[in-house]
């Protein structure tokens, strides 16, 4: 199968012929989000904590004596009953990961893939980064192939096109190490070099 292309100056290129397997595959929207679901699990911090009677500083001498004194009897003043006390439940750190094996994620990047092809949001161009770091060469030549609203996935690391992209809200650089399904859905258009292709290519197969 082939993979439209564009040019920068909004011209149609030469097709890029890819493996059925990698960008031909079905949709499988149960798949995709059962993946998606476990991605952002897995980047939840769970941090939240608080202190039981034991946790809490203090508390070491019984208040006063057992009998005798006509008041409840209290062996700590860090009793969840008492002010500055532990917490009766405290809330625990939590691990909130869940497990998704190997070849889910990559049978679920393929389906999304592929299904973004279908749809002719799935874009190559090679000339997209701009010889210098200028946020409106950038803009201009999104906006000139219709895709202001876009991830561009490149096979290496451009330095003048990340910084080109980090000032317009709805557009994304990522190397094709740092892809994950959550960006590949969150755009309108995806943009690849050929580069990326090839090793997205070789990994999906």
């Amino acid at each position: 199968m082939q993979l439209a292309a564009v040019k920068a100056d909004g011209n149609e290129a030469a097709g890029l012929e890819v493996s059925e397997r990698a960008f031909g595959a079905e949709f499988n929207e149960a798949l995709i989000h059962q993946v998606v679901v476990g991605y952002q699990a897995g980047g939840r911090a769970g941090t939240r904590a608080q202190k039981n009677r034991s946790a809490v500083r203090g508390g070491g001498a019984k208040p006063w004596r057992q009998k005798g004194t006509g008041r409840a009897r209290a062996g700590t003043n860090r009793s969840p009953l008492w002010r500055g006390g532990g917490k009766t439940f405290p809330a625990s750190t939590h691990d909130f990961s869940q497990k998704v094996n190997r070849k889910m994620y990559r049978a679920a990047l393929r389906s999304i893939l592929s299904e973004l092809a279908r749809q002719g949001r799935l874009l190559v161009c090679d000339d997209l980064a701009p010889a210098e770091a200028k946020t409106r060469d950038l803009a201009a030549r999104l906006k000139t192939i219709g895709a202001e609203n876009a991830l561009i996935v490149c096979g290496d690391e451009d330095r003048n096109l990340a910084l080109a992209a980090r000032n317009l809200p709805h557009v994304d650089v990522c190397e094709t190490r740092n892809m994950d399904p959550v960006r590949l859905i969150a755009y309108q258009q995806v943009i690849m070099n050929s580069a990326a292709v090839r090793q997205i290519e070789e990994w999906l197969q």
